[in-house]
C-alpha cells in the first residue's frame, strides 16, 4: 500500500496537494475549531449557553440548505473561478467574526464560516478528486481528506496561540488575511501545475469506464428516483450524525461513563490517527474493490465500539470509542464519494456531492437537538450508545439492498 500511494503521489502530487489543502482550510469553519472560540463568543456578547447553541444550529443549518443548492455550481465554472469564490467568502466570514458585537453579526458570521468553511471549500476538494480520478480515485479520496484529521491535529494549538497572542477577535483577522495571502496563491498555481499532462491519469479502460452513469444523466433526479439511495442513505449519514452528536454533548456523557475532560481530551489524538490511517487503507481498498462493495462494511467499528460503550465502562472503552470513530468517520469519505462516482458518473457530481454535503451538514444540526431531548427526558448514557448501535445496525441491513452487490455498471 505504502508503495502504490508514494507512486501514485509522486506522479500526481499538484492536484493532490491542491486537494488535501482545500479540505484543510475548510476546517477553519469546522466545530472542533469553531469550539475555541465558543466562551469568548458568549462572554463578550452576554449569550447564554441557550442562545448560543441555537445561533449555532441556525447557521448550520442555513448554510446546509445553500450548500444544496450553490454546491452544484462547480460543474458549471472553472475550478479558478470557484476556489477566488470560496477564498473570499471565508475571508469575508472571518473578517464578518474579526468585527461582530452583537447576535446579528455573530449569526451571520457563523453561516458564512459554516458554509464556505465546512461546506465549500472540503466540497471542491473532494469533488475535484471525484473528478480528477478513475482508477486512484479512491487514494486520491484518501489525500485531499488528510486534510481533516490534519486539522484536528495541528489547529487547535493554533487557535490557542492565535487567542493568546492576539484575543479572539484579532485572531479572526489573522485568519481573514491568512486565506487570500497564503492559500489562493499556493492554490492556483497548483490548479495550473496539475494541468500538465504528464500529471493527469492514464485509464487503459478508455473513456472513463468506471465512471459511466447508470442513466444518461446521472443528475440528482436520478439519485433521487432511485429506491437504493434511499435504502443506502442511513448508513450514509450514520458517522456525521452519531459523532457529531456525542462530541457535542460529551458533558453529558463524561460523568455517565466516570471519563474526566483531560481524558477524552487525550483521547482526541488517537481519534485524529485513526481518522487519517484509516481513510489512507480505505482509499486503497476503494481502488482494489469498489465503493459499492465496501459500503456495508465501513460502520462496523462504529457498531462494535457503541455497543462496548453501552455494556461496559472503564478509561479503556473511552479509547476504544474515539479510535473506533475515528475508523467510521476516516474510511467513510473515501469509500461514500467513490460510491457516487461509480454509480452516477461525473458529468453531475458536484450537484450530487453538494446535495450528500448539505444532507450531511443538516444531519449534523439535528444530532445535537435530538441527543437533548433524550438526555432532557431522563435518557442514561448507556442507554443511549445502545440505541445508536441499533440505528445503525438497522443502517447497515438496509444497505445490504442498495448498491453493495451490483456489478460494475457499463453503458
Amino acid at each position: 500500500m505504502i508503495q502504490e500511494y508514494s507512486r501514485f503521489i509522486k506522479h500526481s502530487w499538484p492536484i493532490l496537494m491542491f486537494g488535501m489543502m482545500t479540505v484543510f482550510m475548510g476546517n477553519f469553519g469546522q466545530s472542533f475549531f469553531i469550539s475555541w472560540f465558543g466562551n469568548s463568543f458568549q462572554e463578550s456578547l452576554g449569550l447564554s449557553a441557550t442562545s448560543y447553541g441555537t445561533a449555532y444550529s441556525t447557521a448550520t443549518l442555513a448554510s446546509g440548505l445553500l450548500l444544496m443548492w450553490l454546491g452544484g455550481s462547480i460543474d458549471k465554472v472553472s475550478l479558478e473561478k470557484f476556489i477566488l469564490f470560496c477564498t473570499i467568502g471565508l475571508s469575508l466570514a472571518a473578517l464578518t467574526l474579526w468585527q461582530t458585537n452583537n447576535i446579528t453579526t455573530l449569526v451571520i458570521g457563523l453561516f458564512l464560516l459554516r458554509f464556505f468553511g465546512q461546506g465549500l471549500f472540503p466540497h471542491t476538494g473532494i469533488t475535484t478528486m471525484m473528478k480528477r480520478f478513475s482508477l486512484n480515485r479512491g487514494k486520491g479520496l484518501s489525500v485531499a481528506t488528510t486534510g481533516v484529521p490534519l486539522g484536528e491535529i495541528i489547529l487547535p494549538s493554533f487557535a490557542v496561540f492565535l487567542i493568546a497572542q492576539f484575543g479572539w477577535q484579532q485572531s479572526w483577522l489573522v485568519i481573514a488575511l491568512l486565506v487570500p495571502l497564503f492559500y489562493l496563491p499556493l492554490a492556483l498555481f497548483l490548479i495550473k501545475r496539475g494541468k500538465d499532462k504528464k500529471y493527469a491519469e492514464h485509464d487503459p479502460r478508455g473513456d472513463n469506464q468506471a465512471s459511466k452513469p447508470i442513466k444518461e444523466d446521472g443528475s440528482r433526479r436520478t439519485l433521487l428516483s432511485d429506491f437504493r439511495f434511499w435504502l443506502a442513505l442511513p448508513t450514509v449519514l450514520s458517522s456525521p450524525f452519531i459523532v457529531t452528536g456525542i462530541f457535542i454533548h460529551q458533558g453529558f456523557f463524561l460523568p455517565q461513563m466516570g471519563w474526566t475532560p483531560m481524558l477524552f481530551a487525550s483521547c482526541f489524538v488517537f481519534y485524529g490517527i485513526a481518522h487519517w490511517l484509516s481513510s489512507m487503507y480505505a482509499g486503497s481498498l476503494v481502488d482494489r474493490f469498489s465503493g459499492r462493495q465496501l459500503l456495508k462494511y465501513y460502520p462496523i467499528p462504529m457498531l462494535m465500539a457503541l455497543l462496548l460503550a453501552s455494556l461496559v465502562t472503564g478509561h479503556w472503552v473511552a479509547y476504544a470509542l474515539l479510535i473506533s470513530l475515528g475508523i467510521a468517520i476516516g474510511s467513510g469519505s473515501p469509500i461514500i464519494n467513490a460510491l457516487w462516482a461509480e454509480v452516477y458518473g461525473t458529468k453531475h457530481l458536484g450537484r450530487i456531492r453538494a446535495l450528500m454535503a448539505s444532507l450531511a451538514v443538516i444531519s449534523t444540526s439535528i444530532s445535537p437537538i435530538l441527543f437533548g431531548y433524550l438526555i432532557d427526558n431522563g435518557i442514561s448514557g448507556s442507554q443511549l450508545f445502545l440505541w445508536l448501535a441499533m440505528y445503525v445496525l438497522l443502517a447497515m441491513f438496509l444497505a445490504l439492498f442498495s448498491y453493495s452487490n451490483e456489478k460494475q455498471l457499463k453503458i
